[in-house]
């Protein structure tokens, strides 16, 4: 099979290979696994009453946003990482369970390409609005040295804003009354969303917006004919393909390789026996002899005998 062949088969198939949306889930519960299992070693070591606090600034810390601008130009990755970083085992749980719900639907409409940029803009457009509301609401200052953000809420925001636009009347569940139109599932949700979040957590309550107004603005200009999320899936083609030996050289013709050059033939042609196509094989026999039969008319003949007519 050809390297373009390969790379076909992977677009198109939910399988691990091309799913995205479970690459996304698993990375979120190694992470929440990872710092689990940290939290116990550091439990271990250290006194209950110290140690969460101990857990926070020397494992924690270096995973999630920080409010603080001087901070955050010390760990600068953790404009990443802070979206896949969980330390509650409910809110992994809801946040993976709703990425589910609205990835699969996602994944089923636009294929695998789009989910985790949106995912991605949407958490980095939340950590980004965290921040500014640390430094610039007056409320907020006296907690900046203190807060940080953590959680893939702004990006499953972001998910799940940028679906319901896509297929609003999308219908799921539908045994029920004929389905349940998506957008009723994502007012759920966002009920159910802001609900967690704390009135007096405004820093939490404006990232999830933002991300929710992320997934609405992708959509918008994707409408316009712009793609935010082509340059990151060329990006991760391009990383997953470095040192991939089976990938075509620089100038190589992928369509000649796979039309042209492809080991197996596109189809098979099977000759379609019937009666009258036997008696007139025959009647050219009588007529000009078995040498002037085609290649086609041998093989015909030749099936007709074995099947009796």
């Amino acid at each position: 099979m050809t390297y373009s062949e390969k790379q076909y088969k992977q677009r198109i198939t939910l399988g691990q290979s091309g799913n995205t949306l479970m690459m996304l889930i698993a990375i979120c519960l190694l992470m929440f696994i990872g710092l689990a299992f940290m939290k116990a070693v550091w439990f271990f070591r250290f006194p209950k009453e110290i140690a969460p606090s101990l857990f926070t600034k020397n494992v924690l810390g270096w995973f999630v946003l920080p409010a603080d601008g001087d901070r955050l130009l010390s760990r600068p990755w953790t404009i990443i990482t802070h979206m896949f970083a969980h330390d509650n085992i409910w809110r992994v749980f809801s946040n993976m369970l709703w990425l589910w719900c609205f990835g699969y639907i996602m994944q089923d409409l636009t294929g695998n390409k789009k989910i985790v940029p949106i995912f991605v803009y949407g958490g980095v457009a939340g950590g980004i609005a965290f921040m500014l509301a640390y430094n610039f609401v007056p409320s907020l200052q006296t907690q900046l040295p203190y807060a940080s953000a953590a959680g893939a809420s702004a990006g499953v925001m972001a998910v799940a804003i940028a679906t319901t636009m896509i297929s609003p009347q999308y219908k799921i569940f539908p045994m029920i009354a004929g389905g349940i139109p998506l957008w009723v599932l994502t007012a759920l949700y966002l009920i159910s969303d802001l609900a967690t979040v704390s009135v007096s957590d405004t820093g939490n309550l404006i990232a999830h917006l933002t991300g929710a107004l992320t997934g609405f603005l992708f959509i918008i200009f994707l409408r316009r004919g712009y793609d935010g999320s082509e340059w990151m899936s060329n990006f991760f083609d391009w990383v997953a393909n470095l040192f991939n030996p089976d990938k075509p050289k620089k100038g190589k013709n992928i369509k000649e390789e796979l039309f042209y050059k492809s080991t197996s033939a596109p189809f098979k042609k099977t000759l379609n026996v019937t009666q009258q196509r036997v008696d007139d094989i025959l009647d050219k026999i009588n007529q000009k002899g078995y040498s002037f039969l085609t290649d086609e008319e041998k093989e015909l003949l030749k099936r007709a005998s074995e099947e009796g007519l």
